[in-house]
């Protein structure tokens, strides 16, 4: 027999209810459908599950048809991977279709963009060259990108313009890969937000930081002017930045509305492998508190930005 004082309760006047008369939140019909052979992308997007992310995604697409319907601003944060991982061709058919107006990039991303269009290749092993002395001191790299950004400061260009007019100027092989060299064609603007020291262009001697600081500022002043317009409906999208563009997007949101826009009915979402906290924080929940919705959907970007891309042109343009 048992020493303690307390006994076991007893659960026999516990009162249950019917299950089919409990409201749940899941349902059969919210469930996937298998996939058939030969079936189109849209088929397979239209069944994946009315759960979660799958919901998500739809609501996500969703707002940003709407966005385009309404003439809203359809943002796109870029970090260095998504160039790196292939993803351009996919952003710069986005940009064409005109689903994004605005591409904010790290200087990971725009320098791995710019090798891309050089010589159609891009990051080196860091592991392979750091010990001999030699990583981040590819010649053209350095020079040719350092050159653009003094041009661009000579003329009064941000970053992000100067790198795109480079390139164009320079015309280069695999300039058909290049997403700042489509999105300057098109005059879609490209902003370049920097760290100094950061960058592998920061190690060259033809680096002037006086020049980096002024057209990034530029670009900065530019990016609040893009996220101002978001107001009544717009949408940010943040991909594979996990401090830089977060931080921000942030500001630029705190200048917009000190400046009497309250930036309402806004659409945020970031995509990662990880969700890390600025991204959470900064894109996903602040901005967004009382006046919009945030998306976080996690994954590879080699898979999951393709998706958003065929959702967005198989649900409707």
């Amino acid at each position: 027999m048992s020493i303690y004082d307390q006994r076991p309760i007893d659960l026999t006047p516990l009162r249950t209810y019917s299950l089919f008369e409990r409201p749940s939140k899941v349902s059969v019909r919210d469930f996937a459908k298998p996939h058939e052979r030969g079936a189109s992308v849209k088929a397979f997007l239209e069944r994946l599950p009315r759960v979660l992310a799958g919901e998500d995604l739809r609501a996500l697409v969703e707002s940003i048809h709407r966005a385009r319907r309404r003439g809203k601003p359809v943002l796109v944060g870029l970090g260095g991977h998504v160039i790196k991982c292939g993803l351009a061709p996919i952003l710069i058919d986005l940009l064409r279709r005109r689903w994004l107006t605005g591409v904010a990039m790290t200087g990971a991303g725009l320098i791995h963009d710019f090798e891309i269009a050089l010589c159609g290749a891009t990051s080196e092993d860091v592991d392979a060259s750091l010990g001999e002395g030699q990583f981040g001191m590819a010649e053209e790299t350095g020079r040719l990108i350092n050159e653009a950004i003094g041009e661009g400061y000579r003329d009064g260009l941000g970053l992000g313009e100067a790198l795109g007019r480079a390139l164009h100027r320079l015309d280069p092989p695999y300039k058909a890969f290049s997403l700042l060299h489509a999105a300057y064609a098109e005059r879609v603007p490209v902003t370049g937000h920097i760290s100094l020291g950061a960058d592998i262009t920061h190690l060259h001697p033809s680096a002037s930081g006086a020049a980096i600081g002024a057209t990034s500022h530029r670009d900065f002043l530019l990016f609040c002017a893009l996220v101002r317009e978001m107001d009544g409906g717009g949408v940010y999208l943040n991909l594979g930045s996990a401090v830089m563009l977060p931080e921000v997007f942030l500001k630029a949101v705190a200048v917009a509305r000190n400046l009497g826009v309250k930036l309402q009915d806004i659409t945020t979402a970031n995509f990662d492998f990880i969700q890390h906290y600025r991204p959470m924080t900064n894109v996903v929940r602040r901005p967004v508190a009382g006046v919009g919705r945030g998306f976080a959907l996690t994954g590879h970007h080699e898979i999951l930005i393709p998706l958003l891309a065929a959702a967005l042109i198989e649900w409707g343009e």
